[in-house]
């Protein structure tokens, strides 16, 4: 709860791919909260009154996945929201004559989603969720230690080159900062 509102304050990419994260951790720990209190709750260095209140932040999750059926796979609405807000910017972006720069770094991803999408079988899935799904599935090898082609890096750090600009785009238009001109 304390990293998500940083991050969502900070970098709405790496917010959303905290948050699917936390999802995994739910399921992982099979949406139970004393499991969560002890396995992840307990390795937070905060006051008890702190640690109860990102329990209840973890108990509101668990019980959206389980009203939203997204107990095996997928993101709850929340998280999905995000998906829309960014593709809505994506596509006010794409229209703007003085996003160049935007439009150049997707325009260089996009053979990297095309690739994913095929690979996936899943044409239906809106692009950008596509860029979050290639970085998640990313870090995770990372994390277990797996092997990572050259190929797939540089499909990596354009996707991430490309949602560092988003990112920065969607903080811009929440602080109002953002040229609004066609």
């Amino acid at each position: 709860m304390i990293v998500a509102k940083q991050k969502r304050k900070e970098n709405i990419v790496e917010y959303l791919l905290y948050m699917w994260q936390i999802e995994d951790l739910i399921r992982a720990n099979n949406f139970n909260s004393e499991l969560i209190s002890k396995n992840i709750l307990s390795k937070y260095d905060q006051p008890e009154s702190v640690k109860r209140e990102i329990l209840v932040w973890y108990e509101e999750l668990i019980e959206m996945m389980k009203q939203e059926g997204v107990t095996e796979k997928g993101h709850i609405q929340l998280n999905r929201n995000i998906i829309i807000t960014l593709t809505d910017l994506h596509l006010r972006l794409l229209k703007t004559q003085d996003e160049m720069v935007y439009a150049a770094a997707y325009y260089k991803t996009l053979p990297y989603i095309v690739e994913l999408r095929t690979k996936s079988g899943s044409q239906e899935t809106p692009e950008l969720e596509t860029c979050f799904t290639a970085i998640y599935g990313f870090l995770l090898l990372r994390m277990q230690g797996r092997e990572i082609s050259a190929e797939t890096m540089d499909g990596i750090k354009q996707i991430s080159s490309f949602l560092a600009i988003l990112a920065e785009k969607y903080r811009q238009d929440m602080n109002g900062e953002l040229k609004q001109t066609d």
